[in-house]
């Protein structure tokens, strides 16, 4: 099965998490890495609760959301799940098994299928997933996880990467400088 490239402006990063409760701020944390990153044509924005996902993605080609999870494993380990229209839904117990139940009143994998219902989840979906140590309010996160981010960075630049939602840089090194990429806080 050969997939979509996606358009560039139609691809949205979310880091999902609270940036004051320990290791559920690597959502957040990995976000404001990739903003950093500058990338043309991508929305990077920061939500703590996954239900304002619904309206942010619906219209997107491409969502990728980055949020901790907490399944009894080792933490900084990476977890990534797909789906998005014409996707297998996420079972109910899909991200709270990966992780994400507990820590949201309405988890991650409840909106998406609530979005699958409403018509408005993107055209693909990733979930990167990192296994947390620690959620305690006002804890910075654990050290496994602090480690973590910079991989959960380039996964999330391989599937821009890969999906086609990064313009060519045939410019790279030579000075020019690529677009402000937008990136929102809603907390």
């Amino acid at each position: 099965m050969t997939r979509a490239k996606v358009g560039a402006g139609r691809a949205l990063v979310v880091g999902l998490g609270s940036p004051d409760r320990g290791d559920d701020a690597v959502g957040p944390t990995v976000a404001r890495r990739v903003a950093t990153l500058l990338l043309t044509g991508i929305q990077v924005v920061e939500r703590e609760d996954p239900t304002s996902l619904i309206e942010l993605w619906g219209d997107r080609d491409l969502a990728v959301v980055v949020d901790a999870v907490c399944s009894d494993g080792v933490p900084g380990t990476l977890v990534i799940l797909e789906t998005g229209i014409g996707g297998a839904p996420l079972t109910e117990d899909a991200w709270t098994s990966t992780g994400r139940g507990g820590t949201h009143a309405f988890g991650l994998a409840e909106a998406v299928e609530l979005a699958r219902a409403l018509h408005r989840l993107p055209r693909r979906l990733v979930l990167i997933g990192i296994e947390a140590g620690g959620l305690e309010h006002g804890d910075p996160l654990t050290a496994p996880v602090n480690a973590a981010v910079e991989r959960a960075v380039e996964a999330v630049y391989g599937i821009l990467s890969q999906t086609g939602a990064l313009p060519s840089h045939r410019n790279r090194g030579s000075g020019t400088r690529p677009a402000r990429a937008v990136q929102e806080v809603d907390r």
